[in-house]
């Protein structure tokens, strides 16, 4: 945990009453006492310090904090992922994965490969995978949550919410290990978002591949060997965040 952050419902005046794992963070592992200062920000909000008034250093433990927020957060991330629902275990990861490397929004789409199951996990219920997409955030010193939506069926979102979204973009960048061309010599070396398509187990089936084709995608390989999602995930980031750091450079 990096920054520790809360919600704007949690301010009251100018300061913040932390209880649980932010707080035992606090104390324990940051050891931090009375007038002692530590990162703090808001979710979706600001961030700033915060002055520690008063503590608890044992269990239950507990923190008041004065804060004083006044730097805005980075921009929003210029790589959004559309993702085949992997398994609920490894989504897991990959929210906070994703989240602290930097996605402004989460496309959460249904493919072939995908397990029927996997749409009747608790982590697709808003409640939970936001602690994660937190986790995220605390890694990476940020305060901006990625939006996350969720479309159960791969046709519809293919026919009717990709071609209004896509134009968004400047990279629509369909990631599969059975295909020649490779990633810089596709990707667009003007300014703009990137959209990258990360399917699931097994990777996208031939129907699938063809709908996102037709929908401007542009397939690339990052070489002959067989990543799991959530690795895939992290290295396909790496790559495009590379490749749209030279072009702004």
């Amino acid at each position: 945990m990096n920054i520790v952050l809360f919600e704007s419902q949690e301010i009251v005046g100018n300061t913040v009453f932390l209880e649980g794992r932010r707080a035992q963070h606090i104390v324990k592992v940051l050891r931090a006492k009375p007038g002692d200062n530590v990162r703090v920000g808001c979710i979706n909000g600001k961030m700033g310090c915060g002055v520690i008034k008063n503590s608890n250093p044992r269990q239950p433990y507990s923190v008041v904090l004065e804060i004083s927020l006044k730097q805005s957060p980075e921009p929003t991330p210029q790589i959004d992922i559309i993702l085949a629902l992997p398994r609920p275990v490894m989504f897991k990861r990959i929210l906070r994965h994703a989240t602290a490397l930097g996605i402004g929004r989460l496309y959460v789409v249904n493919a072939n490969r995908v397990e029927k199951s996997f749409w009747d996990a608790s982590v697709m219920q808003e409640s939970f995978y936001r602690k994660h997409l937190i986790r995220g955030l605390e890694q990476a010193v940020d305060t901006r949550l990625p939006t996350i939506s969720f479309h159960k069926g791969f046709k519809p979102f293919v026919e009717s919410t990709l071609p209004i979204m896509s134009s968004g973009y400047r990279n629509l960048l369909l990631a599969h290990p059975d295909v020649q061309s490779t990633l810089s010599v596709i990707f667009s070396n003007q300014s703009g978002r990137t959209l990258l398509a990360v399917g699931p187990e097994g990777g996208w089936v031939d129907y699938e591949r063809a709908r996102m084709q037709e929908a401007g995608f542009s397939m690339f390989s990052i070489g002959p060997r067989i990543l799991d999602v959530e690795t895939a995930v992290a290295a396909l980031h790496g790559m495009v965040s590379l490749l749209s750091s030279a072009t702004r450079n």
